[in-house]
């Protein structure tokens, strides 16, 4: 009798496991599809209001390396 209850426990066990195992699953999928349309709204407010586009404009004027030729 004691063997027969050992092994309904340990299968129930083997049972929640499966089953954890698929909820856990499933919340990293969802996870990872959040985490990707996060980055793709934050990629896409950050173009719309200029972060990429015109956050870093070039400013007229010298050149740190200015070049000199001379004709000897």
């Amino acid at each position: 009798m004691g063997a027969a209850v050992s092994c309904i426990k340990s299968m129930f066990q083997t049972i929640g496991s499966v089953l954890m195992a698929i909820v856990n699953g499933i919340g990293s999928i969802l996870t990872a599809i959040i985490h990707g349309i996060v980055s793709f709204l934050d990629i896409l407010i950050s173009f719309l209001t200029c972060g990429y586009c015109g956050g870093k404009r070039k400013r007229g004027g010298r050149t740190k390396h200015a070049t000199t030729t001379s004709r000897i």
